[in-house]
């Protein structure tokens, strides 16, 4: 691959829009490694690299602070706190998640229930409560 891409080519190579590789610029979480004699931004391997690390990251769910943190030289401690504190989040947006589903389970089963009086008893639960003073 060459060691002097363009933005358009880095983005083509990470597959992302070039949108997201200036967005990153301007968090300071990805810089060009230099310019080229037209004074355009030139990125080598490297960049590409981190590019490819912080696009894994947020698929992981991890946010560009905590991304951040990662890249910065840090010993394996501060690390491991980074993962813990997203997988604590990961660990409470599962329980709400269940919740979710819980809920929805036990409509879907009222409203079947009730399927023959041709009204959703779930549909005039749910415009009570939205008329019910918060």
């Amino acid at each position: 691959m060459a060691t002097n891409l363009t933005i358009g080519e880095l983005a083509e190579a990470a597959g992302v829009p070039t949108s997201t590789v200036r967005y990153y610029e301007r968090t300071g979480i990805l810089k060009p490694g230099g310019r080229s004699p037209g004074n355009y931004r030139v990125y080598s391997e490297s960049e590409l690299e981190r590019l490819r690390f912080i696009r894994a990251a947020q698929a992981t769910g991890f946010t560009l602070s905590d991304i951040k943190a990662l890249l910065r030289p840090a010993g394996c401690a501060k690390v491991q706190d980074v993962i813990q504190e997203r997988l604590s989040a990961v660990g409470d947006r599962l329980k709400e998640l269940h919740h979710v589903q819980r809920v929805l389970r036990a409509s879907l089963a009222a409203c079947r229930a009730h399927e023959k009086t041709g009204r959703c008893r779930i549909v005039d639960k749910l415009t009570a409560r939205s008329k019910s003073p918060k």
